[in-house]
């Protein structure tokens, strides 16, 4: 099926000016040669050129659709075989009839991901960068957007072959003095050994300091807005998102299921989860909002807890607060366009380490100090992705905390007096999780399974 030529639709379904109709394979040109009508043979045209013309069915020789063909002629195309996309118009009939005919002319239904999977198996891009193709197609902010585009120009990719190079080369000095001792090689001691490996695994955990906030650029943080019923919720979702995506009323209870969206806030993205006020009710409904504003809570990595400034704390409030013991939590003291009835010394005792921001949501006052909060909590100083090599992805840290651990053991060794060459398994194994990452010791199982969670297209 590798040796297929491929063919799928590359931009959104649905009405626009434009759609992409893309092809790569060895029979590319000679797929697009049968259903287009131009002035030049597309096989016989310059590449990395576009021409006009039209899509015409073979089987009627009807004219289809009015194009411009793009032709890339490998290797020097993103899946390194030739490409040809085809620019029609954006309308559903329009661009499925030009799928349809490429189809009919011989090539193949691209699987997900099946483009950036062949330029990966091409050798074009290593695992790490093909999965930074996602990450891009899915960032949400600035931020998390730069943190893909250096994966994907390759910043993890060759710390990681660095790496593995020093530890090939300690390996290679290991089977010197094993396969030949009568030669006069550096006797490679205990202590070079733990000098090589220090030098790893400090780099290791150096991206490993990265991760926490690395994940969150790339997976936003999951959080809930929690607080009794009235008390702001909504509001504070709405102000957040600018834009009323929640219904905001006098009465409690009106939120009465959850409600999510995405936010940035300071370059973190945020999954914004607006909950039911939860407190005991008789409304059926609303006591299942409630119930599932209790689940969502025990997922959440970051909660925002409101309190009314222009109440006095209630045991329902006391009650979120041993909710929430022990997680991530900024408090919000809210309307303070209100007089002021609670005691804000007690609020500060019972938020303990918390941080406690008091805002006027429907004045508009305190949002600012309340997203420079949420920065602080998750970020030490500015996020500079730029500057930074971030691990982002779940995959790569796993693999990344095997590798520490397996270094681990062969330290272990070392200490024990092991001779080298037995600390050398555990070097090895190093160096085998290390090139999971960058795809050069994987199972096959695995990349079909990384390349079906891409878009079709893609």
């Amino acid at each position: 099926m590798e040796g297929d030529t491929i063919t799928a639709i590359s931009t959104p379904m649905g009405e626009a000016a434009i759609a992409i109709v893309r092809l790569s394979g060895d029979q590319a040109l000679d797929i697009a040669d049968k259903m287009y009508q131009g002035k030049q043979a597309l096989k016989e045209v310059e590449s990395h050129t576009i021409h006009y013309g039209y899509i015409v069915d073979p089987d009627t020789n009807e004219k289809a659709e009015e194009v411009m063909v793009t032709v890339m002629k490998g290797p020097k195309t993103f899946t390194r075989e030739d490409v040809v996309e085809i620019n029609c118009h954006g309308g559903l009939v329009s661009v499925n009839r030009v799928l349809e005919i490429a189809l009919n002319s011989g090539a193949r239904l691209a699987e997900p991901g099946e483009f950036t999977k062949r330029a990966f198996l091409n050798g074009r891009i290593d695992l790490s960068q093909a999965e930074a193709v996602m990450d891009l197609i899915r960032a949400k902010t600035d931020r998390a957007m730069n943190v893909a585009l250096n994966q994907m120009e390759g910043r993890l990719s060759k710390l990681i072959q660095k790496l593995r190079q020093t530890l090939l080369e300690t390996v290679a000095h290991v089977e010197v003095n094993i396969d030949y001792p009568e030669y006069d090689a550096e006797e490679m001691t205990h202590l070079l050994l733990t000098e090589k490996l220090g030098y790893v695994k400090s780099e290791i955990e150096s991206l490993l300091q990265t991760a926490e906030q690395g994940k969150i650029l790339r997976e936003g943080l999951s959080t809930v807005i929690i607080g009794r019923p009235n008390v702001g919720k909504s509001s504070l979702l709405n102000s957040l998102v600018h834009e009323n995506k929640a219904i905001v009323t006098d009465i409690p209870g009106t939120t009465r299921d959850v409600i999510e969206e995405y936010v940035n806030v300071r370059g973190v993205p945020l999954r914004l989860v607006d909950t039911a006020g939860i407190r005991e009710t008789e409304d059926i409904v609303e006591r299942i909002g409630v119930e599932r504003s209790r689940q969502v809570l025990k997922e959440a990595d970051l909660i925002l807890l409101l309190l009314n400034y222009g109440e006095s704390l209630t045991e329902e409030d006391k009650k979120l607060f041993e909710a929430v013991e022990g997680m991530d939590v900024i408090v919000i003291v809210n309307k303070t366009d209100l007089d002021k009835e609670i005691d804000m010394e007690e609020v500060r005792e019972i938020a303990k380490d918390h941080s406690v921001v008091s805002t006027s949501i429907i004045e508009e006052e305190g949002i600012d100090k309340l997203e420079e909060s949420i920065k602080e909590l998750f970020f030490t100083g500015n996020v500079e992705a730029g500057d930074m090599t971030y691990v982002s992805n779940s995959r790569h840290i796993s693999l990344l905390k095997q590798a520490k651990r397996s270094l681990e053991d062969a330290f272990a060794g070392i200490d024990a007096g092991l001779p080298v060459d037995m600390v050398q398994i555990d070097i090895t194994r190093t160096w085998e999780i290390l090139g999971e990452i960058i795809g050069d010791s994987v199972s096959e199982s695995l990349i079909d399974q990384l390349f079906s969670q891409f878009c079709l297209g893609k």
